[in-house]
């Protein structure tokens, strides 16, 4: 085995949880056993230097009373040691961790799953709480349902966000939605931002001049051009996406006013839907929805949702672009 093939090997050895180490060499001194680096060092396949780095943060940072018994060659406690101090977490902080867990599985068959599973594994190891709640007990009380996500490539995802993370420019084919063939696209990536289960990039796009979001999921090939850039100081994705109902950028600002009936006047009530969400509520049960924000497809959708439950009263533009929908669809329906 040569060198590089060698550091491979002793870096994918040493990849178990730094916690599971160290709960396994707490239990060889709680027992008395007097361990030493180089047995540690081949019971848990790892090198003696991790095994000294596990120790010395055992004494320095949890501050275990640790010693080194030159006669017997091996480590011991000075004195008793009850439980090995993991991380002890609350009632809210085991819920927290739990939708944390259970928001990794809308991932579940995609490209991210194994990663993420991964890194929450390791986040996970050595928990113990004074809770008296275990994680297995509490995922029969809370599950998630995700619905409509993107498939996106983890290389391509990895990439973006090194670029972005380093300013490097990419290079990708795109394939937007109102053309059928994928053009290149040199962009200087600024931000990746997920946004109702879909992730987006967000950068300049070198050739147009200008900022455009680009939805994962429809780009492929990406690959950095090799040169660097600075992100403009003022770029700001909250005031980029301030007037956005979504994803979507159009631009001028309005004031968006849809009369709900009962039904949707208390669906609507239920979630915040957009931070300038305003609804008055009528004396019959209905009520008005206002919103300010710029029009674009997926307001027009999610106006579409609601069906005969909602009508738009403002502005007239929108009105008149809802109703020529609806018509197109009730014509369709009819053949």
């Amino acid at each position: 085995m040569d060198g590089k093939s060698l550091r491979n090997f002793e870096a994918a050895r040493s990849s178990r949880p730094p916690l599971v180490r160290m709960l396994a060499i707490h239990n060889q001194l709680a027992e008395g056993r007097h361990p030493n680096c180089f047995k540690l060092g081949r019971e848990l396949e790892v090198a003696t230097k991790t095994i000294h780095r596990d120790l010395e943060f055992m004494r320095d940072q949890l501050g275990l009373p640790l010693a080194y018994d030159r006669v017997r060659h091996g480590y011991y406690y000075t004195e008793p040691v009850g439980n090995f101090p993991t991380v002890q977490v609350s009632h809210g902080e085991l819920v927290a961790l739990l939708i944390a867990q259970k928001a990794v599985e809308q991932y579940r068959g995609t490209a991210f799953e194994k990663p993420l599973q991964s890194a929450f594994a390791k986040l996970a190891a050595g928990l113990q709480g004074e809770s008296g709640i275990a994680l297995h007990e509490l995922t029969e009380a809370i599950s998630f349902r995700p619905q409509g996500l993107a498939v996106t490539e983890l290389d391509a995802f990895q990439t973006l966000a090194e670029a972005t993370l380093k300013h490097r420019e990419v290079r990708f084919e795109y394939r937007s939605l109102k053309k059928g063939k994928a053009e290149e696209r040199i962009v200087r990536p600024y931000h990746l931002g997920c946004l109702a289960n879909q992730w987006y990039l967000i950068g300049y796009d070198v050739d147009r001049e200008a900022v455009r979001t680009f939805a994962m999921a429809r780009l492929q090939a990406v690959a950095e051009t090799g040169a660097a850039f600075k992100r403009p100081m003022d770029f700001s994705v909250a005031d980029m996406f301030s007037g956005s109902f979504s994803a979507f950028q159009s631009g001028k600002v309005e004031r968006i006013v849809l009369r709900l009936d009962v039904f949707a006047a208390r669906l609507a009530s239920e979630r915040k839907w957009h931070p300038s969400q305003r609804i008055e509520e009528k004396k019959d049960g209905t009520a008005e929805l206002r919103l300010e924000v710029s029009i674009a497809p997926d307001l027009e959708n999610w106006i579409l949702s609601w069906g005969e439950h909602a009508e738009v009263l403002k502005p007239k533009e929108l009105r008149a672009k809802i109703a020529t929908i609806a018509k197109a669809m009730v014509k369709q329906y009819k053949n």
